[in-house]
């Protein structure tokens, strides 16, 4: 050491000074690293002693001190810079000894977990309720609920009925659809067993269609999307004016303007025809609908007349109305006075008008038959009937079925025979101008007229709108 002391007082003054601050600096930097050396093992010995599940503070370290919103961290907000705590921001500045926490997902436990059953050839309420894994206490509780027995006691093969249950396999819940509207639920809780019927608000959307015929009227319905329903309907609307079997010809048109019932946005069947108008053979006739649930002509004339035009739906007529006909089984001349309509055996006969039958009975001519007297002026006679649905004394309406189309008297084949007698004077049923319809209640004419000037009108738009669209 005395030697090394020696030689440095022998150097230079400046060499002296270069290498007495080169030996401080050497002795700073051991001094430390020799502290950081501490510091590590005191860490390595203090993270022995971290416990598992619980939390500590961490520090994260990320470029310009930021962390983005898509980490799956939460930070409270009276820990973050109060510039940027705004929710739209990218990122937030993180600030000195902030502690993070990691979110955990919330779980919904379900009440209880329903099961759809569909009724089988022979199930009842009990089976499927076995098939359920429920018992027979269940069914019978269930059945003294009102609803429950008028409902469920009736299920048929295809239906579904719900069933739920809870946590601890008991029964909780039924949902049964009575149709697509209605839907009868029952609910089991602590209290006991309630019933109600649900049921979705209907929408109602108007519909137009439109259509000539070419070959006959069922085949133009049916172009023209009409369910059969509706074409029944539309011939049973004018059919106190037109002969459906008999007066149209090709280039008769129809349009209608009906409508649509949906649920919850589904389609469900079509309602109401709302208006129609039907041209034959030149003559226009049209019909709407009032609030009163009754169709009336455009002007307010009641489409529905004291008479049917024809008291069967009938495939055509076999004999018409005719003073000199030649008789087809004794082949002599003999007024035929009446009209005999062919349709096949078991074709209900509707009663023309309102009245009361004063003879139902059976003869070798006539065979089955039935008489109404409508009033003092109007009688009406059906003949070969297959059967009599009506008593002499009974009183019948427009539109009752008092008996079947058969083949019963002295006839060639079955048929129905037609009569139609004003004042004892028979009469073709087919030509005759029968009673005009009544006029709307006055009190109510202005009302209608202005409903039917608007239906009309959109029926109109309707049919230039098609037209131009086929053009």
């Amino acid at each position: 050491m005395g030697k090394f002391i020696t030689l440095f007082n022998l150097l230079p003054r400046f060499h002296q000074r270069a290498i007495g601050g080169l030996t401080c600096s050497l002795l700073f930097v051991t001094i430390f690293l020799s502290a950081d050396d501490k510091k590590d093992q005191e860490r390595a010995t203090n993270q022995s002693e971290y416990a598992l599940l619980t939390r500590y503070p961490v520090d994260i370290h990320k470029k310009n001190n930021m962390i983005s919103h898509e980490d799956p961290i939460q930070i409270s907000p009276s820990l973050t810079d109060s510039k940027n705590s705004d929710s739209n921001k990218a990122l937030i500045p993180l600030q000195q000894n902030t502690t993070l926490t990691t979110v955990k997902p919330t779980l919904v436990t379900p009440k209880y977990h329903g099961k759809a059953f569909k009724v089988k050839k022979g199930d009842t309420l009990a089976s499927l309720f076995k098939r359920a894994g429920l018992s027979a206490k269940d069914v019978y509780d269930i059945t003294l609920l009102p609803k429950a027995k008028a409902n469920l006691l009736k299920i048929l093969p295809g239906e579904e009925i719900s069933i739920s249950k809870n946590a601890d396999g008991q029964f909780a819940q039924l949902q049964y659809h009575l149709d697509p509207i209605n839907t009868l639920i029952i609910n089991r809780d602590e209290k006991g067993y309630t019933e109600n019927i649900t049921s979705k608000t209907i929408e109602y959307n108007q519909s137009f269609a439109s259509a000539t015929i070419e070959s006959n009227f069922w085949n133009a319905g049916i172009d023209a999307s009409l369910t059969p329903n509706q074409i029944m309907q539309l011939a049973t609307l004018f059919g106190w004016d037109i002969d459906f079997a008999l007066d149209l010809r090709k280039g008769d048109s129809f349009s209608i303007l009906y409508e649509k019932k949906f649920a919850e946005g589904r389609f469900l069947d079509n309602g109401h025809i709302l208006a129609a108008e039907f041209i034959n053979q030149g003559e226009r006739y049209t019909a709407i609908r009032y609030t009163d649930g009754q169709y009336y002509s455009e002007t307010g004339r009641s489409m529905k007349k004291d008479f049917l035009r024809s008291p069967v739906d009938f495939k055509y007529v076999s004999s018409r109305f005719n003073p000199k006909r030649l008789h087809p089984v004794t082949g002599q001349i003999k007024a035929h006075r009446g009209v005999d309509y062919v349709a096949a055996i078991g074709t209900p006969i509707k009663a023309a008008g309102n009245g009361r039958v004063i003879k139902a009975s059976y003869n070798k001519y006539n065979g089955n038959y039935v008489f109404i007297k409508h009033n003092d002026t109007y009688t009406t006679k059906y003949l070969h009937l297959q059967k009599r649905k009506v008593k002499t004394g009974q009183v019948v309406k427009q539109g009752d079925i008092i008996g079947t189309l058969g083949a019963t008297g002295r006839i060639t084949g079955p048929h129905l025979h037609y009569e139609f007698i004003v004042n004892g004077v028979h009469r073709n049923p087919r030509t005759i101008n029968l009673p005009k319809s009544k006029p709307i209640a006055e009190q109510e004419k202005a009302q209608f007229l202005s409903l039917s000037k608007e239906v009309m009108a959109t029926l109109e738009q309707n049919k230039q709108v098609q037209l131009a669209y086929r053009e």
